[in-house]
């Protein structure tokens, strides 16, 4: 079987099955980028909000965390600009923020997991209606078939079954990898934000002091 019979094989079903793929693609590569983006600010992000507290510059704190950006930055600055405040409120503030970022980190991993569940199912569509075509050959034939009257039917079946699978695999991959780096940055989000909130509160000690 040559390429063109590969990819064309599977008849009008195929469509739905390649819409899937380019979809798939297009988040995995549009996920793959925003989270390697949003880790990349983070970086040392911490390390220096750290180090200006000390010399009590919250303002450039807050600077900073604008100039940085991404999701990290954003909490962390909502609960700069709480400074002064009570400690309950700097951690309602930084757990507000927390609530608005984490969709933007989730964003289209549910229509991934959609695409991984449809996948198949559409091949095992494929596949029925593969066979139904290869059953109606049989009926008008009166069971006097050869295996050239019934290959169409069945190369239909196969052929949707495998493309079906070959998109949903990795997809499947895919949205696990994201899942795991979203709690990961998650978590690691909360540790920086309590490192930051007793930051704060112990400054606010220092100033009754």
């Amino acid at each position: 079987m040559d390429t063109i019979s590969w990819i064309t094989g599977g008849g009008w079903m195929m469509i739905p099955i390649y819409g899937c793929s380019v979809i798939a693609v297009s988040l995995i590569l549009e996920r793959f980028f925003s989270l390697r983006r949003a880790r990349a600010y983070s970086k040392d992000l911490m390390d220096n909000i750290r180090e200006i507290l000390k010399r009590n510059r919250v303002s450039e704190a807050i600077n900073l965390c604008e100039e940085t950006g991404g999701p990290l930055a954003f909490i962390l600055k909502a609960g700069l600009q709480k400074h002064g405040r009570p400690r309950r409120e700097i951690r309602e503030a930084i757990e507000d923020a927390g609530y608005l970022v984490i969709p933007s980190l989730e964003r289209y991993l549910s229509v991934l997991a959609t695409i991984a569940n449809v996948a198949p199912l559409l091949g095992l569509l494929g596949t029925v209606i593969g066979m139904t075509e290869a059953f109606i050959v049989i009926m008008e034939h009166g069971g006097a078939v050869t295996p050239g009257d019934l290959a169409h039917g069945i190369g239909t079946a196969l052929l949707t079954t495998v493309w079906g699978l070959i998109v949903a695999i990795p997809t499947v991959v895919a949205h696990n990898y994201f899942v795991t780096q979203v709690d990961n940055m998650v978590w690691e989000m909360e540790i920086l934000s309590s490192e930051l909130l007793d930051a704060l509160s112990d400054k606010e000690r220092t100033y009754a002091v």
